[in-house]
């Protein structure tokens, strides 16, 4: 084995403790924000038609602005920050922010169309400390809907698999006008053969509701369900795309504008890309105070609500809060419905580790201080 793949092994160890450690610190707290987006930039290259994120004339934020938002989501306890746009890479110090992000000890993570990929920006993200790069793939061959086509795209998805040391998730969007549905499948199973994770996306309208699958539509979606995913893809969340395909409501808490924030490229708060305006709040003022509102603000989209981002670190508080139940959730398939005590005796003992506070603090303080040390062990001689 040559030094290169050894260091990128290393390197993905890494990440999968730092991924832990963001599980750790959900558990031990509920007053920091999980999750945050991070708009450098509103303007896009492309001009995919079912999109309402981006234009064609915006400037991009200016550097300093950037990193001082960056400094301010450290500063309420965040654990990920995505950047994303628009499109992100035409920020001309995108480098500087992921940087940045890693400086504080944040997880960066990145969503692009994957036009501007070189091999190059490649090796400036690795060098930039970036954990995780998402490109949504929507057809094999561009059409009038979408440019991000398999053809298109396919000689970056080498180059990333060849220079990349960070992760490569692929999104394939279902739902989105695309004329040939089963391209998803063709798409996750390029994605399997590189080594990268996969995710289906359903598409949602300009509130961030579910726009309805039809039967065909659904099928696929289900057959893309079992392939890699990324480790923080619970069955729970299968079960919010389950029942989202099948038209369903999924019951369950949104903690936007708290567990996880959308910051424009104003520099306003929002509960998420389809309902920015609320609370609108300027990020340089946001308190704990905000975040523990917001926190128990019930938010009449919710059911159909298509934002997996949300949907994720929604995951994690349910554990928090109501763990057999959440257990059950990420054991069992959505179509099945099992009881907690039909679990495997073993399953209900994991979760009494989550049942009081007392023992989640003690626990995830625990997690933290062993991952702390074996961080540094792994890490500290390749950074």
């Amino acid at each position: 084995m040559t030094l290169a793949p050894l260091v990128r092994k290393i390197r993905r160890v890494g990440r999968r403790l730092r991924e832990v450690k963001v599980f750790a610190q959900a558990m031990r707290s509920s007053r920091h924000p999980i999750h945050a987006h991070i708009i450098p930039t509103r303007r896009c290259n492309l001009a995919c038609a079912y999109c309402n994120e981006y234009d064609h004339v915006s400037q991009p934020v200016a550097t300093e602005e950037m990193l001082r938002r960056v400094d301010k989501l450290a500063d309420l306890g965040t654990t990920i920050i995505t950047i994303s746009g628009g499109e992100p890479m035409l920020h001309p110090e995108l480098s500087r922010i992921v940087r940045r992000i890693d400086d504080r000890g944040m997880i960066a993570t990145l969503i692009t169309n994957g036009y501007l990929l070189v091999p190059e920006r490649i090796r400036e993200l690795n060098r930039a400390k970036l954990h995780q790069l998402q490109i949504s793939i929507d057809n094999v061959l561009p059409d009038d809907v979408s440019k991000k086509s398999l053809k298109v795209l396919d000689q970056k998805l080498r180059w990333l698999a060849a220079y990349a040391e960070f992760d490569v998730n692929i999104n394939a969007v279902v739902g989105s006008g695309i004329r040939n549905p089963e391209d998803v499948l063709v798409i996750a199973r390029r994605a399997h053969a590189l080594r990268f994770t996969i995710t289906v996306g359903v598409v949602h309208d300009g509130f961030g509701q579910l726009k309805p699958l039809d039967e065909r539509v659904r099928s696929i979606v289900e057959d893309a369900r079992g392939m890699r995913k990324p480790l923080f893809s619970f069955v729970r969340y299968d079960r919010f795309q389950h029942n989202l395909a099948r038209g369903a409501p999924n019951e369950w808490h949104c903690h936007a504008g708290s567990r996880y924030l959308y910051i424009c490229e104003n520099g306003l708060v929002h509960w998420c890309s389809q309902q920015r305006g609320y609370p609108g709040i300027p990020l340089k003022q946001y308190s704990a105070a905000d975040l523990e509102r917001e926190y128990h603000t019930v938010k009449s989209c919710a059911p159909f609500c298509t934002i997996n981002c949300v949907q994720k670190t929604a995951v994690l508080d349910e554990l928090r809060e109501n763990p057999r139940e959440a257990i059950l959730h990420i054991l069992s398939p959505p179509e099945l419905q099992l009881k907690p005590e039909q679990l495997p005796l073993p399953v209900r003992a994991l979760s009494w580790m989550f049942v009081s506070g007392h023992n989640r603090r003690w626990f995830s303080s625990m997690a933290l201080r062993v991952l702390g040390l074996k961080q540094r062990a792994q890490l500290g001689r390749l950074r």
